[in-house]
């Protein structure tokens, strides 16, 4: 290819750029045009089949949305009818879902934005040009190397004509003509050699990223089927409830309805399938309370209205990440926290390390029994250690407030207790097994130095936001901690329903 370009052909032809390239880059090249119209089509087809506002956040898109309008509708005309009415009910529970859709919808048009329209308009407006620009300059550059080869050869020709008839000053001038020619010849040749080097280095980078080019459309077909996936869900969970809630109209204390999705999946799976370090539930409660429930009196321990507490727990398990509404409901989502790790098939701190870990508890001496508590620890699976590690980090953290929230680590450890650790279920006597699961003051002295010790017991630094998915609303401002000289600590009593009275 060099000698090509070093002893071109003196017939005068242009040269097409076509020549400088092998076989496997001209087949390369033959992709670039229809690579670029494909990428400019398709992102200006897909752009027209968004609902939202492009570029918009996510509050000024959700309100765009035609799902959302319905639903504003749809809490209008609920307000004038009787919310204990099944018409009332089914409309209240239509309003929220609407809401909910529309938010997944905004939530999908985000990702697809990122994920696929701004990679697709760099792919055709940017990358793409800039090959074909480049292509452009050797064409250029080949053309004007031709050119002056041609007045070379002829230049050449008369300084010869010149040297021979003798003309003296005339060939000297003939001469010098060739010898300019021939460095504007050296000098071209070096543009062209440096515009193939360029043209060639970006057909083959086009060759190596061609493959995650194409990956833009299986990730529009990912997000478009977690985008299906999360809406059925949300929709079936709802229908359930609103089932349930029309066959038993004039139930007093309507049950929390089983919701499908993460809630009674095992952790590991939950984990694997999404791609989390934390369970999303576990993430999404701890960043909400947090943000607005750490000054909140008998957090964990006051129940929750179980309507809001049906709603959150749909949510977290089509695994939506938009829980703006929650934020002014504290009690709901430590309630939601509390069935989420309730609800795990196997306890979070894992029903093998159970004789383990109140053995640990039993040691009275507090450095023996805080280097068994730390062994435990370690022997945990990575994926439990992780999230009990970050809740126990956030338990303590909500501890400090202990003067205005009254939770202590122990009436933490009261509330909570009984749904991390539980013995092993066996058949025959599960009723009996859950009563002293959850009964024992043993599980309570487990819990408790846990949270005591939690910089000692899981230590480094810890960021709670780990997906980064979790902002408070800007309207969402914590309470001011009043400050008492002497702290009041008060041990509570378990709330009724609390597991403590039986629930596991």
């Amino acid at each position: 290819m060099r000698q090509q370009l070093s002893y071109p052909g003196t017939s005068g032809r242009t040269q097409e750029t076509a020549e400088y390239l092998t076989e496997d880059l001209l087949q390369i090249e033959q992709r670039i045009e229809p690579a670029k119209r494909a990428a400019h089509n398709v992102h200006k087809r897909l752009l027209a089949c968004l609902q939202g506002q492009y570029g918009a956040d996510m509050d000024k898109r959700v309100k765009k949305l035609p799902l959302m309008a319905l639903s504003i509708t749809m809490a209008e005309s609920f307000k004038e009818l009787d919310t204990d009415s099944s018409l009332g009910k089914a409309l209240e529970m239509s309003c929220f879902i609407q809401s909910m859709l529309a938010k997944i919808l905004a939530e999908f048009e985000m990702a697809l934005e990122r994920d696929v329209l701004q990679p697709l308009n760099r792919l055709s407006e940017e990358e793409l040009p800039i090959i074909l620009k480049h292509k452009k300059n050797l064409h250029k550059h080949v053309q004007e190397w031709n050119a002056i080869k041609s007045r070379l050869n002829q230049a050449a020709k008369n300084s010869g004509n010149s040297i021979n008839a003798g003309t003296g000053p005339a060939g000297s001038a003939a001469a010098l003509k060739l010898e300019n020619l021939k460095e504007e010849e050296e000098e071209m040749r070096k543009r062209v050699e440096q515009s193939k080097d360029e043209y060639m280095a970006d057909l083959y980078h086009f060759s190596t990223k061609e493959e995650s080019y194409a990956k833009y459309f299986i990730k529009l077909l990912e997000n478009q089927a977690e985008y299906h996936q999360k809406s059925l869900g949300s929709l079936a969970a709802t229908l359930a409830e609103l089932k349930e809630t029309h066959n038993e109209p004039d139930s007093p204390s309507p049950r929390v309805a089983s919701v499908p999705g993460m809630y009674g999946m095992p952790l590991e799976t939950h984990l694997k399938a999404s791609g989390r370090e934390i369970a999303l539930p576990i993430e999404a409660c701890v960043m909400i309370l947090l943000a607005s429930g750490m000054q909140e009196e008998g957090l964990f321990r006051l129940a929750a209205g179980a309507s809001v507490l049906k709603r959150l727990k749909c949510s977290l398990a089509i695994g939506s990440s938009m829980l703006d509404d929650f934020y002014a409901d504290p009690h709901a989502v430590a309630g939601a926290l509390k069935c989420y790790l309730r609800e795990l098939p196997q306890p979070l701190m894992t029903c093998e390390l159970y004789d383990d870990w109140l053995k640990a508890a039993s040691f009275k001496e507090t450095e023996t029994r805080l280097e068994h508590l730390k062994n435990i620890c370690n022997s945990l699976p990575k994926d439990n250690y992780n999230n009990l590690r970050y809740l126990i980090r956030f338990l303590a953290k909500l501890a400090e407030h202990q003067e205005v929230n009254k939770m202590t680590p122990s009436n933490i450890a009261i509330v909570l207790g009984p749904n991390l650790l539980w013995p092993q279920q066996t058949d025959g006597c599960q009723e009996q097994l859950d009563m002293a699961s959850v009964s024992s003051i043993q599980v309570v002295g487990v819990v408790e130095p846990l949270i005591q010790n939690a910089e000692i017991l899981f230590p480094g630094d810890i960021d709670f936001n780990v997906s980064g998915l979790f902002t408070p609303p800007l309207n969402v401002k914590e309470r001011e901690v009043p400050t008492t000289e002497e702290p009041i600590l008060l041990h509570l009593p378990p709330e009724p329903g609390s597991p403590l009275l039986g629930d596991k």
